[in-house]
């Protein structure tokens, strides 16, 4: 549907800031992966090329999704939802799921990968922000308000930590509890459903022996150098060692198959080695700008369901930059969530652009 009005200057304002991220990625990605790319293909730039095609295809979904009326999510919100959770299960399936690293949460198309739970978290976002405007005082009835979106999005919660992948879990939950934050939950059902969760957690920890050591080696990486301390310290080391203004652009010692997934999840710790921390900081405060240029849209979006899509997807992005960020500083556990608009991958900068692009819609609404 064409928007009634153009772009607002705080749309403009995430469009820049979203676009500089996603040079800084794609720069990024053109070093970080030149040793693998050699490598397993016997040239420096295929990992490179294919994140070009990703940002491209990333910036066709920004303009594509800023020209959807934000109210259109509004009644498809159940039936992206339902198609979210089917997607989820069929990933489970062994003969239908790739599980390349550990978890199978991908589906494979050739050369390609999809990653459902990427998509889910935007589907889960279109859902909340629905409910809470279809159902009258939601927030305020436990039994009927709450508890029925709640149950839905726990099955999602709980098909992805079935991968497993519980880094992906709990920053969807925490997204959870800042929509209902958002929408005027009391305070008590979300200290019961944050309880709740951090029982859960507690539980896929105590079940699963390499999860608890994460968390011991996060308290003391020196515990188990050249075991589960082996990613954060390489981590901290590339971090550190890039001083205040780094080793330059390729000059990465890390990539050279010491840091685990340097494109991927770990590609921060690649541009701190490389930038140093004067620059390195740059990119921080984009992503801090980014965090405060929604909440800004949402404080400015009197609609009510354009408000909670504002909020969500603002803290969806501004969470897992945080929990990327924290987790390779050793500020947080190391959790396999990937830089958004940076870390290599479609399916991330995909997700990522298409929410930005509902951003920029509601921006042009100007409700």
């Amino acid at each position: 549907m064409k928007p009634k009005v153009p772009v607002s200057k705080l749309g403009r304002a995430i469009l820049g800031t979203v676009f500089l991220l996603l040079v800084f990625g794609l720069v990024a990605v053109s070093s970080a992966s030149a040793v693998i790319s050699f490598e397993r293909f016997g040239h420096n730039n295929y990992y490179f090329f294919r994140q070009l095609i990703f940002a491209a295809v990333g910036l066709l979904a920004i303009y594509v999704f800023s020209r959807i009326d934000y109210h259109f999510w509004k009644s498809w919100s159940r039936p992206i939802m339902l198609f979210g959770l089917l997607f989820l299960a069929l990933v489970l399936v062994p003969a239908l799921g790739f599980q390349p690293s550990g978890a199978r949460s991908w589906f494979r198309f050739g050369s390609f990968f999809l990653q459902p739970a990427e998509f889910v978290k935007l589907a889960v976002i279109f859902y909340l922000a629905s409910w809470f405007v279809r159902k009258k005082e939601a927030e305020t009835n436990f039994w009927f308000g709450i508890l029925p979106p709640v149950l839905v999005v726990s099955l999602a919660l709980a098909l992805i930590a079935f991968e497993p992948d519980i880094g992906t879990a709990a920053v969807l939950g925490i997204i959870v509890i800042i929509m209902l934050f958002a929408a005027g939950t009391r305070i008590q059902y979300l200290g019961g459903l944050l309880v709740s969760g951090l029982l859960a957690l507690w539980l896929a920890v105590k079940l699963a022996p390499y999860r608890a050591a994460r968390i011991i080696t996060f308290l003391d990486p020196s515990l188990d150098p050249r075991g589960s301390g082996y990613h954060l310290q390489q981590a901290l080391l590339a971090i550190g060692s890039g001083g205040w203004w780094g080793y330059g652009f390729g000059a990465s010692r890390q990539k050279h198959n010491y840091l685990p997934e340097p494109i991927g999840d770990s590609i921060f710790a690649i541009m701190a080695e490389e930038l140093g921390f004067v620059r390195i900081v740059v990119v921080v405060l984009l992503f801090l700008a980014l965090a405060l240029l929604g909440l800004r849209l949402a404080h400015r979006t009197e609609e009510r369901f354009g408000r909670l899509l504002a909020v969500g997807i603002t803290g969806w992005l501004g969470l897992q930059a945080l929990v990327n960020i924290g987790a390779l500083s050793g500020l947080l556990p190391l959790t396999g969530i990937p830089l958004p608009c940076i870390s290599y991958g479609g399916s991330s900068l995909l997700a990522s652009c298409m929410a930005i692009g509902v951003l920029l819609n509601i921006s042009r609404q100007r409700l």
